[in-house]
């Protein structure tokens, strides 16, 4: 996926963020990004994204970050040294987690 420079202008995701205005609901950028043509990928991306709602571009940028950070694979360690690929996000939570405290991040 491109973020901006020099990659295929095509699957950046740039554009779409500079054409709302802020605070927006995650499905406004869905809708914005499907109304502007952006590929299904560019789309699915938003569609993803783990809040509902955005106050700021910044705010959008480091979701997409963090959910890179945890989707790249082979020896990344999450802060508390497990190592996590998109395979496996939140399950040691979930799976190992104390009675009472299963809540999936």
């Amino acid at each position: 996926m491109a973020y901006g420079l020099a990659e295929d202008p095509a699957l950046s995701i740039t554009p779409h963020l500079d054409a709302v205005e802020y605070p927006v609901e995650r499905e406004q950028l869905v809708m914005a990004a499907a109304d502007a043509g952006a590929p299904p990928d560019v789309i699915n991306l938003f569609k993803c994204l783990p809040r509902p709602e955005y106050a700021t571009r910044e705010a959008v940028m480091r979701d997409l970050a963090e959910a890179a950070r945890r989707s790249a694979l082979g020896g990344l360690k999450d802060d508390d040294g497990v190592n996590r690929d998109r395979r496996n996000i939140g399950r040691d939570l979930v799976e190992n987690a104390p009675d009472g405290q299963t809540r999936h991040p």
